[in-house]
């Protein structure tokens, strides 16, 4: 089996050289599902991996606008539309310095098992721009997100494909893509989710990637008899997702102790409490200041250019940003007792990360299955345009609820070992893989 595995990862690597980050998504699919289709002579004889490693369409293009000095600026647009065999293709725009095609190619891919799982109909793709948006004015991100939607509504449609936000795109940026998109088009239509509740948004669409990652979090703890209650807790990240983190766990009765941010990390023994996440929204969300700020303000420790893994806790949110958490992270969280650990953000984990993970037998959720929160509402907001209804708080929640404890019943179903260890990275790559799977079969060889 290594060898059949081994044959495939090479003949990617020949024709995606220089693309790390796809690469390694790819590794860590095809060594669950090779396997898998090894043993289930339908979809081995199909060559379905071979077809899901390719994107069904990929879209580059030159984005010029003018900054507050009259001086043209340019930068580079993507849209990578992977896979379109269960629905529309859906996925976040990601505007930072660090996007180039390899890095939205491993998003896209992630991204089809991550929307298959979620049981609604929608397909895989990802997008964005090498734009930064920080230390830019509204007037600037306003007219590149006009110049960005000039040429990516060729591209996009309710029933084509859907983007949303992701890392650098929040609600301002939908908000200004949305308007152009609406301008050049002459039509309100659900083309784009993350908008703002009174011109089509969903509630709980901010909140869902946090609270959703942990909700799964929260089932895993159960197969082992846990609770959040009374747990100590490390957060990685600032921005959204970190932050409906720590709102869930201290409702759930957890205590979060960190936060981090690209200038390093915070460590707060006393806990994040309700008043000190206030500040911490109002810090990152309006003032768009520096995570530092809060240990100043509240006289804990800061430790620049770190990562917040070796403080000690027994469970961890890697929430930030891809392989942010390596081997010796993970070798240090599990000495310090960490069993368990659900990812907010995708592919925060090294490989050699993940070995060690399931080597410790701890509980690990891989990405694509505990942080799909937020595509799921994504998609109940599309569903809502589409009905032109919006539901209410609760209703959204509630579905939300729903909606990530079948994807963990998912992930035990096609994840369950021997031992009776639950390897969620397995389940997750088959459970996702199933059904997009029987949906290309269905169709023909497209």
């Amino acid at each position: 089996m290594d060898t059949l595995v081994k044959e495939f990862l090479a003949q990617v690597e020949a024709r995606n050289q220089h693309e790390p980050e796809f690469l390694q998504a790819v590794r860590e699919v095809a060594e669950t599902i090779i396997p898998f289709t090894h043993n289930n002579p339908k979809y081995k004889n199909a060559r379905l991996l071979e077809r899901m490693v390719e994107p069904e369409r990929v879209v580059m293009f030159r984005v010029p606008w003018l900054s507050d000095k009259n001086e043209v600026m340019v930068n580079r647009g993507f849209r990578v539309q992977m896979n379109s065999a269960i629905g529309p293709y859906k996925g976040g725009l990601r505007f930072h310095p660090s996007v180039n095609l390899s890095i939205l190619k491993f998003l896209a891919f992630e991204q089809v098992f991550k929307n298959s799982l979620t049981g609604l109909p929608m397909g895989g793709g990802k997008g964005g721009s090498d734009f930064d948006p920080k230390g830019k004015s509204d007037s600037e991100i306003m007219k590149f997100c006009q110049s960005f939607m000039t040429e990516l509504y060729r591209h996009v449609g309710a029933d084509i494909d859907v983007p949303a936000g992701d890392i650098g795109v929040g609600g301002r940026e939908v908000g200004y893509l949305f308007g152009q998109y609406k301008r050049i088009k002459g039509e309100f239509t659900g083309v784009l989710t993350g908008k703002g509740t009174s011109w089509g948004g969903s509630v709980i669409r901010p909140e869902a990637t946090g609270y959703g990652v942990v909700y799964f979090a929260e089932d895993m703890l159960q197969t082992r008899g846990e609770t959040l209650e009374g747990k100590t807790v490390l957060v990685s990240g600032s921005g959204n997702v970190a932050q409906y983190t720590v709102e869930r766990c201290i409702q759930a009765g957890a205590k979060v102790v960190t936060l981090s941010d690209s200038s390093g990390f915070i460590h707060d023994p006393e806990g994040i409490d309700a008043e000190k996440l206030k500040f911490l929204m109002e810090l990152k969300n309006e003032k768009r200041e520096r995570i530092q700020e809060y240990a100043s303000k509240y006289g804990c420790a800061f430790y620049p250019n770190e990562r917040p893994w070796r403080i000690k806790a027994d469970i961890a949110f890697p929430n930030a940003t891809q392989n942010e958490l390596d081997e010796a992270d993970a070798r240090m969280l599990v000495e310090n007792g960490c069993f368990c650990i659900a990812e907010g953000a995708n592919m925060p984990s090294t490989p050699e990360a993940i070995q060690v993970f399931t080597e410790a037998k701890i509980l690990y959720a891989p990405g694509k299955a505990s942080n799909a929160g937020g595509v799921a509402v994504s998609g109940l907001e599309m569903s809502q345009n589409s009905l032109r209804i919006s539901w209410s708080r609760d209703e959204v929640n509630n579905r939300l609820r729903d909606i990530m404890r079948d994807i963990h019943r998912i992930c035990v179903q096609y994840g369950t070992e021997e031992d009776g260890y639950i390897n969620y990275e397995k389940g997750a790559n088959i459970g996702g893989f199933v059904k997009v799977a029987d949906a290309m079969l269905a169709q023909g060889v497209v």
